[in-house]
């Protein structure tokens, strides 16, 4: 995932919003008055620089609400971990505002470590609506959506414009011309993000969701992976690593690697989030120019991609939870959402952004991208996700590297995540 993580921040009056958030706290059991001072924000490491800048922007204009950005590694699973150490730490947690993966917010909310927060004082009806999903646990809100993400099938239009065919709808299309195109011009064929950690559980979701499956159900209290559809979408995978149209190396990838072997024309299609289509198509990027952009195929059509991206919430230990709150409603408002795209190459949660001539031509991937996102589905919602995402990694990693085959590999996934849904 990247996130950017990514996978993977409007001032929409944002008097307003601040105004109404006050008026509420007491009724929302979050303090009205006191709660204002200094902060700091955690996020995973930022690999385009470009929030320390929109940071200043608020520090300049709230003196007395300072924010030090505290940058972690750019591995979710590590990002994870150490949020995950220092909200243990309670009130000696050094953290106010917390940047986290969409997908940890049932984790968080449900061990208690991030504040609900008042829906109704936040312009979540001007965002992209499955994001919002995205930010609740138990029918409440506890973090407000910031940046979202869909994967993309990334491609040499260039390539192939020369064989005179379409970029891939279906499985079968993407593997007959990674095994017969690709080859052909010198380069491999697919990858994606393969190496076990969070970024395979993104790639194994999609394949399974496309083959129309599912991997838990009713927020991880049963276990639905174990079907034909599973194994259909993991025999996908493992299928390219055995034939060799996803090279081998492909299994040490993450969205960086990835990236970098796509843009430095080793590969014919690539799996990864938007901001890849970015890198590769700037100033210095062998294939600048060359770079198309098609939702992930499936089957029998296009298929399914992982919603990401992350979600803003504030810590449960806080001393400052208005501030936190005027902050998050700062980088969500309009014109700051427009800047994480322009500057960060990071798909904003505002809707209307899609939808705007300049920025489309800017990044001709927009309208491809809203498709996505709208037609996308969450990774497994569990308050044990950590533990979810290690068993599903580590099985489908064996399966892609041919230790064991893709039915054996549902069979045991079932099994393990069965263990951890009782637990």
């Amino acid at each position: 995932m990247r996130w950017i993580h990514a996978a993977g921040r409007g001032l929409l009056v944002l008097v307003v919003v601040l105004t109404g958030y006050v008026a509420a706290g007491a009724q929302a059991g979050e303090p009205s008055e006191g709660g204002r001072g200094p902060l700091t924000l955690a996020t995973a490491g930022d690999l385009t620089g470009y929030l320390g800048p929109l940071l200043e922007g608020w520090n300049r204009t709230h003196p007395g609400e300072k924010v030090t950005l505290v940058e972690l590694p750019d591995s979710a699973d590590e990002t994870q971990a150490q949020m995950v150490t220092d909200l243990r730490d309670g009130d000696r947690s050094r953290f106010d505002v917390l940047n986290i993966d969409v997908n940890w917010t049932p984790e968080f909310a449900a061990a208690g470590w991030i504040r609900p927060l008042p829906r109704d004082r936040f312009p979540l009806k001007t965002f992209l609506q499955p994001v919002v999903d995205t930010a609740t646990y138990d029918g409440q809100l506890y973090a407000v959506p910031y940046v979202t993400n869909a994967g993309l099938l990334l491609y040499r239009k260039d390539v192939l414009a020369k064989e005179g065919v379409e970029p891939p709808r279906t499985w079968a299309e993407l593997e007959r011309y990674a095994k017969t195109i690709a080859p052909k011009r010198g380069l491999d064929g697919y990858a994606g993000q393969f190496l076990p950690y969070e970024g395979l559980t993104v790639n194994a979701a999609e394949a399974v969701y496309s083959a129309g499956g599912s991997i838990l159900g009713d927020e991880g209290e049963r276990v639905t992976v174990d079907s034909a559809a599973a194994r259909e979408g993991i025999g996908f995978l493992a299928r390219g690593v055995r034939e060799g149209w996803i090279p081998r190396e492909a299994l040490t990838y993450k969205e960086e690697e990835s990236k970098q072997a796509f843009q430095d024309g080793r590969l014919l299609f690539l799996r990864n989030w938007p901001y890849a289509y970015v890198g590769a198509s700037a100033p210095g990027s062998k294939v600048a120019g060359k770079v198309g952009a098609v939702p992930l195929p499936g089957p029998d059509g296009p298929g399914t991609s992982v919603l990401g991206g992350s979600n803003l919430a504030v810590s449960a230990h806080t001393r400052h939870p208005d501030s936190a709150a005027r902050l998050i409603a700062y980088l969500t408002s309009e014109r700051v959402q427009r800047q994480v795209l322009t500057r960060g190459a990071l798909p904003p949660v505002r809707a209307d952004l899609y939808e705007d001539p300049a920025l489309i031509r800017r990044f001709p991937y927009l309208p491809t991208l809203r498709t996505s996102v709208l037609a996308a589905e969450p990774r497994p919602k569990s308050p044990r996700y950590d533990q979810v995402s290690l068993v599903v990694q580590a099985v489908v990693h064996d399966a892609m590297a041919g230790h064991q085959t893709p039915a054996a590999a549902v069979r045991r996934l079932a099994q393990e995540l069965a263990l951890i849904s009782r637990r």
